[in-house]
């Protein structure tokens, strides 16, 4: 079993991450983020979820920065962000940071890109900032923004996915922080659980991509903040208001959906993109999971590109 340490995540994995990193204090900690192509009138911004980081983009990052700025944070506590223990990782304290990450570089025309929780946090930021925002794509991303049934499908949801089943009986029996603080030794399967098909993806520089960031307990505070305010209910999700919604609602939309993620599962989380964009078009992918990013990249990046050229 391999033993990482933090020093161990400061690289470029091989080459195969090699954007010049970025950093701004504007959310109060140390946020990492790439920043590629073009500077003009628009801005993909790709936002990830549990437990990844900026890497999850890196096939998307060259194929979009040929004509657009493209822009991907790593969320508080992931990636080559700082982890600060004096802070709280509910889904609000992320919303807030991406926030005033957006209003310091002052990104307008954003097009966000979002894969798992990054959906409820990108959606967040487009009930306060509708008017920055010109197109949404989920990428096996939930988009909440208001519907009145969203407790319902979350619990419908965790009787059948195996992410959050575990996560619910680990909260109880009182294990999940001991786990998840060691999210280096047990990245794989925790990805697995969540679901990703391309087992050829399973290299030793694929995994310390993603495990060497949680080198410590202390390095996990992140991960393990998504999975504990889903299992004690700490997570609040933004509610737009009447004028939010009507602006979201004309906006272009694309949803790309693996149909063999077992995590979000596509009955239960579909609907929250169709109800509020009910003309957009959607791509379910067979064969594909969680991961769409990881095991269908050049599938979904074509699907982006031709959707953002289009509109």
């Amino acid at each position: 079993m391999t033993q990482y340490h933090q020093a161990d995540f400061d690289t470029d994995f091989g080459g195969t991450f090699p954007f010049k990193p970025n950093f701004t204090n504007a959310p109060g900690f140390a946020m990492h983020y790439v920043d590629e192509g073009p500077h003009g009138d628009e801005t993909v911004l790709c936002l990830h979820g549990e437990p990844t980081w900026g890497y999850l983009f890196r096939h998307l990052i060259p194929v979009l920065s040929e004509d657009y700025r493209v822009v991907v944070p790593d969320h508080m506590g992931f990636g080559k962000s700082a982890t600060p223990r004096d802070r709280s990782y509910w889904l609000q304290d992320h919303i807030d940071n991406l926030e005033r990450f957006v209003l310091a570089l002052d990104l307008q025309e954003i097009t966000l890109v979002m894969h798992d929780f990054g959906g409820p946090v990108g959606m967040g930021l487009a009930a306060r900032h509708p008017d920055r925002i010109r197109r949404l794509i989920s990428t096996n991303g939930p988009t909440p923004f208001g519907q009145p049934d969203l407790a319902d499908r979350l619990t419908a949801n965790s009787v059948t996915s195996p992410w959050f089943q575990w996560i619910l009986k680990a909260e109880k029996g009182g294990s999940l922080e001991t786990v998840l603080g060691q999210l280096g030794f047990n990245i794989l399967s925790t990805l697995k659980l969540n679901g990703f098909e391309n087992n050829e993806l399973i290299t030793e520089t694929w995994l310390a991509a993603y495990g060497s960031r949680f080198a410590s307990p202390a390095d996990c505070l992140g991960a393990i903040g998504w999975a504990k305010g889903f299992a004690t209910g700490a997570h609040r999700f933004e509610i737009p208001d009447v004028a939010a919604v009507r602006a979201i609602r004309e906006k272009p939309a694309l949803a790309i959906w693996g149909e063999a993620d077992r995590t979000l599962q596509a009955e239960h989380f579909m609907p929250l993109f169709t109800e509020l964009f009910p003309s957009a078009p959607v791509h379910r992918l067979p064969g594909v999971g969680h991961y769409c990013l990881e095991d269908a990249p050049d599938v979904v990046g074509r699907l982006i590109t031709d959707f953002i050229r289009r509109n």
